[in-house]
């Protein structure tokens, strides 16, 4: 076995040792099962029945226990306490065979008395034992089942047991103790097992509930031999024991099944449907209390039992006390994390919970996103704190006017959601303008009157989406096309990559509202098409643009790859949001990240915020371009701090490239670093002369954007060859589009 672990090995060959021995058992057991009702032996039947196969069984016992100790490190010292309460059984078994042959009725009591009864102190240890190998520490609950168990056990056993076989006044003090100490002793054995199964409960596995089974027909038999014994009725090799020999068997099997298992905490601890099943055996034992107090109450002394009974039925009374307090702490700590700590309204975790379950359920259910227009500017003019409290209000304002079937929960910063039991466009639509104006009212946030708007994304399951990944995706994709439109209301419209989710109530027209202008490389080649806002009065500018560039951008995009240019000037909208919106979009209409390209013009602040929006764009896949890229020490800081795909030189410094030799040296030094840096720099064509100079200093230039064309008309454009290069005169200026 070369190549295997060392405990691997062991176990192996622990395994193939076990099951041979486990086979003998049960060779010898069918072999004794064919003269255990053939009584009286003979003397030479007595020897192999009585002598040989009813010892060798435990024997072959005790043998798989120590492998078993030896495979499963764990539970080595229970199956070593297993082995060792056989072992004692064996000496007595032996003992008192060797006193029969000796001549007469052995003495009581005997040598054997001693070893049988040395067995009970292992046998007490296996079930605890196991118990320990099995559950980490138990807390308060579970340690009060095992006393319920082991207080009502103990007193049905005593009531049953310990008073009938009290001894009559003419035996011996020794003997009176040593008669007493069997019942004694199996009392306390059953005890025991009653405090394991109240402890593990329903969580027994198969070799605890083994154990059990194995020390519950011991007492049963303990009880059959004591009957035998009073009536004269005991015959060595006869069919008790052959009850015995069934018991060692099992053992032995359960021994040779045995395999290493890893602890586990008790199901109490949960919150489980377990934890109440677990409470079935302490109810028993408090009823069989009962029961022991109806029969023996009243007769005017406190017998041994009624005082266990009245205990056990004291534990209970405790044990439903705990379990009331843990349910209210567990029923507490439930609420607190499903709360926002902030508003108090249901959380992100409530909100996925309600949407699993009416979603697996099949239940129509709309979804309204929420995102504040205009929190960061309070947050940033008054502070957290008032951010705070106009989130306060905001949430206490909303609860009272959602119904109660509705769910109103926080998500997080400024985002709201609400969960409502309809999958109807028309209710969920009124319910969102209602929210709105609801939120539009002014709010009073430390003494300054504060009004803010808000995006609503709507998406509907099953209309939408029948998963909860899906509906909230589809919401958010929906809210922030609304956020583009400058806030309101907006209903996902599922469709291809030419389609426009549309306004709630609207046609979803983008007439007028955007165009793109084709930028040519040297070559005449198309390498962006700038959108810019359309003609119209009141058209968006900036990221309230994207989904219409995009939607613009898909119409060509299959069949002529040229990306759309989106100009942010200056940001208006927080930069930690931009990325997941472009992201959302990008999902929506099926396009790649390739599809779009972010320009960053010079008046934009240079601060961390931008710096991590074009670092999380560039992750993307999308990519970036930066305007006013200045000379000196500050371009390259610029270019440090700005980790763009696309650079833009500023006109002045390109204009002295042929002129001050200065202005080349910089303009070759951060070609060369912004190539380091994973960038590429353009500029504007000036002149033949400068082009050719920037050209071989690396830089890309580009032609003078072409006139402003809607997007069908640069489709059609590109159609008749527009992005193909034309062939032109050595020293002409790249063709513009016509």
């Amino acid at each position: 076995m070369r190549g295997v672990r060392p405990d691997a090995r062991r176990n192996a060959w622990s395994t193939a040792l076990s099951q041979p021995l486990v086979l003998a058992a049960l060779l010898c057991t069918a072999a004794f099962a064919t003269g255990a009702w053939r009584l009286p032996h003979t003397p030479t039947e007595t020897l192999v029945y009585s002598g040989v196969l009813s010892v060798l069984v435990p024997v072959f016992a005790v043998v798989v226990c120590l492998q078993a100790a030896r495979r499963v490190p764990g539970e080595r010292f229970a199956w070593w306490a297993a082995a060792a309460g056989f072992s004692f059984n064996i000496a007595g078994d032996l003992a008192y065979r060797l006193l029969l042959v000796s001549g007469g009725e052995p003495p009581f009591p005997s040598v054997a008395d001693v070893f049988w009864l040395g067995s009970y102190p292992a046998l007490f240890a296996v079930p605890l034992l196991f118990v320990r190998a099995r559950l980490a520490w138990p807390h308060a609950g579970t340690w009060l089942d095992g006393v319920i168990g082991a207080l009502g056990v103990t007193a049905v056993a005593v009531a049953v047991v310990i008073v009938p076989a009290v001894p009559s006044a003419d035996l011996s003090a020794l003997a009176t103790a040593a008669n007493l100490a069997y019942p004694v002793a199996d009392v306390l054995l059953l005890t025991l097992v009653g405090a394991v199964l109240a402890i593990v409960g329903f969580r027994a596995d198969p070799v605890l509930t083994s154990v059990c089974v194995i020390l519950t027909s011991k007492f049963a038999g303990d009880l059959m031999l004591a009957k035998a014994q009073a009536g004269g009725g005991y015959v060595p090799g006869g069919p008790l024991d052959l009850f015995w020999m069934a018991n060692a068997c099992l053992a032995a099997v359960v021994a040779a099944a045995a395999r290493p298992r890893r602890r586990q905490q008790p199901a109490a601890d949960t919150g489980s449907p377990v934890r109440w099943r677990s409470l079935v055996i302490p109810v028993a034992c408090a009823v069989s209390s009962l029961v022991v107090l109806g029969a023996r109450w009243g007769d005017g002394a406190a017998a041994v039992e009624e005082v266990l009974a009245l205990a056990c039925l004291a534990a209970f009374l405790l044990r439903t006390a705990v379990s009331f307090a843990e349910s209210r702490g567990l029923h507490e700590a439930r609420r607190q994390a499903s709360t926002d700590d902030l508003t108090g309204l249901p959380n992100r975790r409530a909100l996925l919970q309600r949407l699993d379950r009416r979603l697996t359920a099949g239940r129509p259910t709309g979804l309204l996103l929420l995102d504040l227009n205009g929190f960061k500017a309070v947050n940033d003019g008054l502070g957290h704190e008032a951010g705070d409290e106009l989130l306060r209000q905001l949430g206490a304002r909303l609860l009272p006017e959602v119904r109660p079937t509705d769910l109103l929960a926080r998500l997080g910063g400024d985002e709201f959601a609400v969960v409502l039991p309809t999958g109807d466009p028309a209710d969920a639509e009124e319910c969102a303008e209602r929210i709105a104006t609801l939120i539009h009212r002014p709010v009073e946030v430390a003494g300054v009157p504060v009004q803010v708007g808000v995006s609503i994304g709507i998406a509907l399951a099953p209309e939408h989406a029948t998963d909860v990944s899906g509906l909230l995706h589809c919401a958010d994709v929906a809210m922030y096309a609304a956020k583009a439109s400058g806030g309101g209301v907006q209903r996902f419209s599922p469709g291809g990559p030419d389609a426009a989710p549309a306004p709630a109530g609207g046609d979803g027209s983008e007439t007028g509202r955007l165009e793109v202008r084709p930028v040519l490389d040297a070559d005449g080649r198309v390498v962006v098409a700038d959108a810019v806002p359309g003609a119209g009065d009141g058209n968006p500018a900036g990221t309230a643009l994207l989904p219409d560039a995009l939607a613009a951008v898909a119409r060509w995009w299959a069949d002529h790859p040229v990306p759309v240019q989106l100009t942010l000037l200056p940001l208006d909208e927080e930069p930690a949001r931009l990325p997941a919106r472009i992201a959302a979009e990008l999902l929506r209409t099926g396009l790649p990240p390739e599809a779009l390209v972010v320009r960053l013009r010079t008046d934009i602040p240079d601060t961390g915020d931008v710096s991590a929006l074009l670092g999380a764009l560039r992750r993307s896949g999308v990519r970036t371009a930066v305007d006013g890229h200045g000379p000196g020490v500050l371009a390259l800081t610029r270019l440090r701090d700005l980790p763009a795909d696309r650079i833009h030189l500023d006109p002045a410094l390109v204009r002295d490239v042929v002129a001050d030799p200065r202005a080349s040296l910089v303009v070759g030094h951060t070609v060369a670093l912004a190539g380091a840096l994973g960038g590429t720099v353009v500029a504007d064509s000036v002149d033949r002369q400068t082009d050719a100079v920037l050209g071989r200093l690396g830089c890309q230039v580009l032609g003078a954007p072409g006139p402003a064309m809607t997007p069908e008309a640069f489709r059609a454009w590109l159609e008749r060859g527009g992005d193909r290069p034309t062939p032109a005169p050595a020293g002409s200026r790249p063709a513009q589009p016509s």
